[in-house]
């Protein structure tokens, strides 16, 4: 018996490592790539930020990401009836860095415009003497916000945490796409870990659903990051999108969660901008609602 089950071990191995094959991956430089976030909402001036991709394996410092920013660019939104050239702007971080984007001209208000519910708008970048284009949409509200109040976290949690939970309708009719951002306090608003979402299971329909906390991706997080703290004013911003800003945001996301994870699937992110640039351009049907949570 000793003498099958030796055996057995050794055709196994043998089989094992027979199967081995030596695997090369080809990684193709996508350095120098032209990187596009742009984002128009209703009642908001556009707000372009443009930069150039960098290697997989490149270093990066705060001065290789100050260089990254494209400064150079012409860049123009059309909402259909007028067209506006955006201008620069140039915002200090401190310790010697600065953050550029590109928005509406104040010396050229006749052209300028702020975004509106169900409108389109068209965007045209010309860089380095390739143009590039991008279209979006500001969809109808069709997710509304019903009431924002908030619960006791989970046991097991610090006693001083509460969940937020929105109380909201969708629409009737599927194709309704969302995107959510919370603020807490002081803070900038984040989106959620999961900040995207459909209507394939809620639609029509008025629902419940715990809303986690958005995280600065750029920091590390602790245990009970989703909850909120007793004593918060928190504002919960929830957004119609359409269907490109909805799948760049969901491959983004995939893309994400599974970094580190050896078995999951290459993911290729879903931009909207035209001659290989990377990114996209989105419009946002925003709306607001504020919650304090008592001490």
């Amino acid at each position: 018996m000793k003498i099958y089950s030796s055996l057995f071990v050794v055709v196994a191995c043998s089989i094992f490592f027979s199967c081995e094959k030596a695997v090369s991956i080809d990684l193709k430089d996508a350095s120098g790539k032209l990187v596009v976030d742009a984002t128009i909402e209703n009642g908001m001036a556009p707000v372009v930020i443009l930069s150039k991709s960098l290697g997989y394996f490149s270093e990066i410092n705060p001065t290789i990401l100050a260089n990254s920013f494209v400064r150079d660019a012409e860049v123009f939104i059309s909402n259909g009836v007028k067209t506006h050239q955006l201008k620069e702007y140039a915002v200090p971080l401190g310790g010697g860095n600065t953050f550029y984007y590109y928005s509406i001209d104040s010396t050229d208000i006749g052209s300028a415009f702020t975004g509106e519910l169900a409108h389109r708008y068209d965007l045209r970048i010309i860089w380095q003497g390739t143009e590039y284009k991008a279209t979006t949409t500001i969809p109808q509200t069709t997710r509304h916000i019903d009431s924002l109040f908030w619960r006791d976290a989970p046991p097991g949690n610090d006693s001083g945490k509460v969940a937020l939970v929105v109380r909201a309708t969708d629409q009737p009719g599927y194709g309704d796409y969302i995107r959510y951002f919370t603020k807490r306090n002081s803070e900038p608003f984040y989106p959620g870990i999961n900040s995207v979402y459909d209507d394939q299971i809620i639609d029509g329909i008025t629902y419940e659903i715990e809303v986690e906390r958005g995280v600065n991706k750029n920091e590390e997080r602790t245990d009970g990051y989703t909850f909120f703290d007793k004593g918060d004013t928190v504002t919960l911003k929830l957004c119609n999108i359409d269907k490109a800003t909805y799948d760049f945001w969901r491959t983004v996301e995939f893309s994400y969660a599974n970094i580190g994870n050896p078995f999951s699937t290459p993911t290729k992110i879903t931009g909207n901008i035209s001659n290989n640039a990377l990114g996209y351009f989105g419009g946002y049907a925003a709306q607001y609602r504020t919650i304090i949570i008592p001490r």
